[in-house]
């Protein structure tokens, strides 16, 4: 750690796969850290035991703006770093309500708490899938967005609040899109440790499709770098893309992994495609390499890092498994 303090920072969603790592990187560049989660099935806090004594943590749901209220009042942050969200597609299709709920109506409160409490600087953590799908190219900031499916349309509605608060109010925000996250301490029902689980075990991995879907995939610890880098150098009000220019098929992806796993290929199982399944995404980059950044870690270094972990914590990733599936029968329990 540095041995100058830096200021306060406010991380909602800190608890999480990408804010955790964001966290673990700002204790030891010693930002004084305020961490607020509402630890639903997907936050953990063990992704924080080794900064646990450095930071602040609150167990807090954004939704509700007299909680928030009171922990910003109490804390004085002079930056919030927004990371709070429900963020799996298919679980969005299934019922959107909880992203709305998380999404649009938290990010909202957020940002009437910021302005209130005369917060310096709000980072948005955005998802490079408000663009939509792309066929050819790369996405720029000034793309137009079109989300396709509930998840990325209620990340795009709270883009639009944060947009319409830097326009009304001149608020010192700033929105980042990031491109598809891997790497330790990820959320079993993403694709990556669903193939790693799913291979270990011996069992069949699902595939949508024939697999010929694109993603660009960014090692989490580069992601959350990059977010330091435009939280330090990053101009209000503009938005910047985090990729990693690097393009692999679903299928491909599923296929390497076995392979570094010795497992047989015919563990892939192609199941039925999802409705509005997205293609490919990949983001244009150039305005945050402009600032000094580049990723650290290509695929086969990043994959490897994320296989060992995964190899021994096994115990975890089953656990987080147990209790989506728990999470999931509650939810139907109830509908």
């Amino acid at each position: 750690m540095s041995k100058t303090a830096k200021q306060k920072i406010l991380v909602t969603g800190g608890a999480g796969f990408i804010g955790s790592e964001f966290v673990r990187q700002a204790v030891h560049k010693n930002y004084k850290v305020v961490v607020v989660d509402s630890i639903t099935y997907a936050g953990d806090l063990s992704r924080l035991n080794d900064v646990k004594k450095h930071i602040k943590f609150y167990k807090a749901d954004i939704g509700n703006a007299r909680v928030m209220e009171n922990i910003i009042k109490k804390e004085k942050p002079q930056t919030i770093i927004h990371f709070a969200a429900e963020t799996h597609v298919d679980r969005s299709i299934q019922d959107a309500a909880p992203f709305i709920d998380a999404n649009v109506i938290g990010t909202q409160n957020l940002v009437d708490l910021a302005r209130k409490y005369n917060i310096k600087k709000f980072v948005h953590i955005s998802t490079d899938e408000v663009y939509g799908e792309s066929q050819r190219g790369r996405f720029k900031e000034s793309a137009p967005i079109k989300p396709k499916n509930p998840y990325s349309a209620t990340k795009a509605a709270a883009e639009f609040v944060v947009r319409a608060a830097i326009h009304t109010y001149n608020f010192p925000a700033l929105v980042i899109r990031p491109a598809n996250n891997y790497g330790p301490w990820q959320y079993p029902e993403k694709f990556i440790p669903v193939i790693l689980l799913k291979a270990l075990k011996g069992q069949k991995i699902p595939v949508y499709g024939k697999g010929e879907q694109i993603r660009e995939w960014l090692f989490v610890a580069d992601c959350a770098d990059a977010i330091h880098v435009i939280l330090k150098k990053g101009k209000l009000g503009e938005t910047y893309n985090i990729g990693s220019y690097f393009e692999k098929k679903n299928l491909i992806t599923a296929k390497s992994i076995l392979k570094l796993l010795n497992k047989p290929q015919n563990q892939i199982q192609f199941v039925k495609d999802r409705p509005g399944h997205d293609f490919r995404y990949s983001v244009d980059c150039t305005k945050l390499r402009n600032l000094g950044w580049r990723p650290k870690h290509n695929f086969a270094k990043g994959i490897g890092i994320t296989i060992d972990w995964y190899m021994n914590n096994l115990n975890w990733l089953e656990s987080k498994k147990k209790d989506l599936e728990a999470h999931y029968k509650k939810v139907y329990k109830k509908r």
